[in-house]
């Protein structure tokens, strides 16, 4: 699970060349530009489904919200190790091609999952969507300079990396409404067929991307051995854990302590995301100015939203209230921590990407798994409580130079 990232200016200087080679027009440019945020936006809507579909999926197979919340778990695990083993192992074949074959992988994905007669069915479906994940993700959120003049590649990211909070605003919400009308496996239908229709798009849309910067894992590795790598691995860490760890199980959250009916979920969660739309944009102009300031505060904002969950959020609009604070924050992290990771390298931006991509996804999974077994053993409040400690030291990390 991975927003705006404002381009630096080393990276503004690489683009020049490249564009020179690969832009053919503005109008095509940003058509492009506008097909791979519909690619990314379907892998986040895909990845991020089950949080606002885990009761519905857990009832059907028999399974807790804990265990259910393995699917949010598996797929970042898996593209943690995709976006460098893919990124390397294909370092030679074009671009367009690659992302073309992911978004067939994707649609095989949510087909499968749709069918699935048994949740390990589910979890083989869960597995192929991490590999794109990882996989697509590394390879698209460096091309903006490759597709559009140098003067533009700054917006024609932020657009590409708004794909993140309106997976939140319109993926979630958008599916939990079309499960309660025709079931969850009708949400994943609909996802299939979308995915086919990004992949046309990408397929007219894209010019030929020959490589142009083989990605070896001598390059990562020297990469990880930078002190504003490491330091932006600590921070990511920590606030990933703190946010999917608690954000995996809000739904189960809002209707055991909220006692808030499947629509003023649905709701709840759309005004979550629209705040993450407005969080987004807000970071990729401040994080030019003020990064460490910008992260701490988004994680200062998540501490307090989780930690008053417990006490304010047995209300509705207590509980509204605190979602708007948390979807504001995190619409923030993508863009800091991406942004982050693309100040460490500026000479390598797909290596960047791939760093980025990798510590995002692992977290995630990793926070989905250590949420869900604070579930088990306790309750979703603790979960909330266990999350804010976690964003706490996630701001204090943020300040160390």
């Amino acid at each position: 699970m991975p927003a705006q990232t404002p381009a630096s200016a080393p990276l503004a200087e690489s683009a020049t060349a490249a564009a020179a080679t690969t832009v053919r027009s503005p109008r095509l440019g940003w058509f492009a530009v506008l097909s791979l945020t519909l690619g990314l936006f379907s892998i986040v809507t895909t990845e991020i489904l089950p949080i606002g579909l885990l009761t519905p999926i857990g009832d059907t197979f028999g399974a807790s919200d804990g265990t259910a919340g393995l699917m949010m778990m598996l797929p970042g695990l898996l593209a943690a190790v995709a976006a460098p083993v893919v990124t390397v192992g294909t370092g030679r074949v074009d671009r367009r091609r690659m992302l073309c074959l992911l978004m067939a992988v994707l649609a095989l994905a949510n087909f499968l999952a749709a069918l699935a007669p048994a949740y390990w069915l589910m979890m083989v479906s869960r597995v192929l969507v991490g590999f794109v994940i990882g996989a697509f993700w590394s390879i698209a959120v460096g091309l903006a300079e490759r597709l559009v003049p140098a003067e533009r590649v700054g917006r024609a990211t932020a657009v590409i990396f708004s794909a993140v909070p309106l997976g939140s605003v319109l993926g979630v919400p958008a599916g939990t409404l079309l499960a309660q009308l025709a079931g969850w496996r009708a949400v994943f239908v609909a996802m299939g067929v979308i995915v086919l229709a990004v992949l046309v798009a990408l397929f007219v849309s894209l010019p030929p991307l020959p490589p142009r910067h083989v990605t070896r894992l001598a390059v990562l590795r020297d990469l990880l051995g930078t002190a504003r790598a490491r330091a932006g691995l600590a921070v990511t860490f920590l606030i990933v854990t703190a946010h999917f760890g608690t954000y995996t199980y809000v739904t189960p959250f809002l209707a055991d302590v909220t006692h808030a009916g499947p629509g003023l979920i649905t709701a709840f969660l759309l005004a979550y995301g629209t705040a993450g739309i407005v969080g987004n944009f807000l970071a990729g102009a401040w994080v030019r100015r003020a990064l460490r300031t910008t992260f701490a505060l988004a994680a200062v904002l998540i501490a307090a939203a989780t930690l008053l969950l417990p006490l304010l959020g047995t209300s509705r609009p207590g509980a509204l209230a605190l979602l708007l604070v948390w979807g504001l924050a995190y619409g923030a992290v993508p863009v800091c921590s991406g942004t982050w990771f693309a100040t460490a390298a500026p000479g390598a931006p797909e290596a960047a990407s791939v760093l980025f991509t990798s510590s995002f996804q692992a977290t995630l999974s990793l926070g989905a798994l250590a949420g869900g077994v604070v579930v088990d053993a306790s309750s979703v409040s603790v979960v909330m409580v266990a999350g804010g400690a976690t964003a706490v030291l996630a701001a204090m990390t943020s300040r160390h130079p």
